[in-house]
C-alpha cells in the first residue's frame, strides 16, 4: 500500500480502508454479541467515523501529493 498519491486518490484509498474497518465492526455487532461487545464495537465505529472526518478535512485542505506508508505487524 506504500506509495505517492494525488490528494484525491489518497483520500479515496484511505476512505475505503476505514470503511472496511467500519463494516467489520458492524458485522461483529450482527453476530450474537453481548451488550458489552456491541457497545465496544459502536465506540470503535464512532472513532473510525471521526478519524475519517478529520482525514477528509486535512486532505481537502491540500492539493499536494501525499505519501502513504502502511505497516502490518503481526506478533
Amino acid at each position: 500500500m506504500d506509495g505517492k498519491f494525488h490528494s484525491k486518490d489518497a483520500l479515496g484509498v484511505l476512505s475505503q480502508m476505514i470503511n472496511v474497518k467500519i463494516r467489520y465492526q458492524e458485522s461483529k455487532i450482527d453476530m450474537d454479541s453481548s451488550e458489552e461487545d456491541i457497545k465496544s464495537c459502536e465506540s470503535k465505529i464512532i472513532k473510525l467515523q471521526n478519524e475519517l472526518f478529520e482525514l477528509r478535512s486535512t486532505i481537502d485542505s491540500t492539493s499536494e501529493d501525499l505519501i502513504i506508508e502502511g505497516i502490518i505487524k503481526i506478533q
